[in-house]
C-alpha cells in the first residue's frame, strides 16, 4: 500500500464505508486522510482491533451532530498567541505551531479545524517571529513543537527550525507531539535521528511525545521505529485520548500501557475528549475515566499509569482529574 486514502471513493472501494448523503455532508466539513501503515494495521488486524482504528479515522455521521457547546478552539489556544504559531499559556514552556499538516486525520482531533492534508506551515517571516518570541522570553526553559505534526516536514526544514531553537541559551528542553513514529515510521530516518545527535550536543534535550489510542497502533515497523529514537538518547513519553468505542475499557486501556512500556515509552498523559465539534459520540465520562484509571492501579505495574487530565475550555488550561 503506497498512496494515501483521502477520499469517500478510496474508502467506498475498500468497503470500509457505504455511500450516502449523511456521510457525503461529513466530507464537505471534515477531511480524510489515512497513511499506508495505518492501512496496512487496518486490513491486518482482529476484528475486535479493526473496530478500534476504523473509529479513529474513518469518517462517521455521527460526526453531522454538533453540540452547542462543542467549539473550533476547544482549548482556546487563540487567547494565548502572542504571534503566529506560538501558544505561550503556561510560564516556562510554550507551543510551536510549526505546520498544520499531519500523516492522517483523526475524527475526534481538538484541532480538526484547522489541520490535516490542507493545512499550512508557517511563513518564513512568521516562523522568525516566532523564534524571536522565544528568545525574548527568558522564562521559556521548554519549547514544545506541534501542529499538525512536526516530523511530517523536511529534514531540511526541521534542521532550519530545530537548530535555531537549540541555539536559544535559556530553551534547555525541545519536546515534540507526534504520531509519526507509528503512522509513517519510514520518517524515522536516519537523517532525521542525525539531527536529533545535533540538537543534543547542544546541550538540549529532545523528548517525543508519542500520540497513540490502541495498541493495534503499534506495528513492527513502528516498534523499530521507536527503538531508534531511544537508541540516540531521545526520551519519549506517551499521550492518548480515552475514546469511547476505542479504549474506554480496561483490556484495552491495559494493554495500550503496557504497549507503551514495552516499547520504551512511559504512559504520560490520557486526555479527556476536547469539546470539538462533531465528536460528542467519542465521549467518556469523567466518571468512568476516574474509575478506569483506578483499576488500571488495582491491575498493572505503576510505571504504566498515565495521568487523566481535562482541558477546561476557553484556554484555562490543565486540570488533572486521576
Amino acid at each position: 500500500m503506497s498512496q494515501y486514502w483521502t477520499t469517500l471513493d478510496d474508502l467506498y472501494t475498500e468497503k470500509l464505508l457505504e455511500p450516502g448523503a449523511e456521510i457525503e455532508q461529513v466530507a464537505r466539513s471534515f477531511q480524510i486522510k489515512i497513511s499506508p501503515t495505518m492501512q496496512q494495521q487496518i486490513v491486518s488486524a482482529s476484528k475486535e482491533d479493526r473496530d478500534a482504528l476504523l473509529r479513529q479515522f474513518i469518517p462517521s455521521v455521527a460526526e453531522s451532530h454538533i453540540l452547542p457547546e462543542e467549539l473550533d478552539d476547544p482549548i482556546g489556544d487563540r487567547r494565548f498567541t502572542p504571534v503566529a504559531g506560538v501558544v505561550h499559556r503556561y510560564r516556562d514552556r510554550a507551543l510551536l505551531k510549526i505546520t498544520q499538516l499531519c500523516e492522517v486525520y483523526c475524527r475526534f482531533c481538538f484541532r480538526k479545524e484547522m489541520i490535516g492534508q490542507k493545512g499550512e506551515n508557517l511563513t518564513k517571516s512568521e516562523l522568525q517571529d516566532a523564534l524571536d518570541y522565544f528568545a525574548q522570553h527568558e522564562e521559556l526553559w521548554e519549547v514544545i513543537l506541534t501542529g499538525g505534526d512536526p516530523l511530517i516536514l523536511s529534514i531540511r526544514r526541521l534542521e532550519e527550525v530545530l537548530l535555531a531553537l537549540a541555539a536559544i541559551p535559556h530553551l534547555r528542553s525541545i519536546r515534540i507531539h507526534s504520531r509519526i513514529p507509528l503512522i509513517s515510521p519510514d520518517k524515522i530516518s536516519e537523517e532525521l535521528l542525525t539531527l536529533f545527535d545535533k540538537v543534543m550536543a547542544q546541550g538540549k534535550m529532545v523528548t517525543v511525545v508519542l500520540h497513540a489510542n490502541h495498541a493495534a497502533e503499534f506495528s513492527l515497523e513502528g516498534r523499530v521505529a521507536l527503538r531508534a529514537l531511544r537508541s540516540r538518547g531521545v526520551m519519549l513519553l506517551s499521550q492518548s485520548v480515552l475514546l469511547k468505542g476505542v479504549n474506554d475499557h480496561l483490556p484495552a486501556l491495559k494493554e495500550l500501557m503496557y504497549t507503551f512500556v514495552e516499547n520504551g515509552v512511559k504512559p504520560y498523559y490520557l486526555h479527556q475528549m476536547d469539546l470539538a465539534r462533531g465528536t460528542s459520540h467519542f465521549v467518556v465520562s469523567n466518571e468512568q475515566g476516574i474509575a478506569l484509571i483506578n483499576a488500571l492501579r488495582e491491575e498493572i505495574s505503576g510505571i504504566c499509569i498515565p495521568r487523566l487530565i481535562i482541558e477546561i475550555p476557553e484556554g484555562e488550561g490543565k486540570r488533572v482529574l486521576a
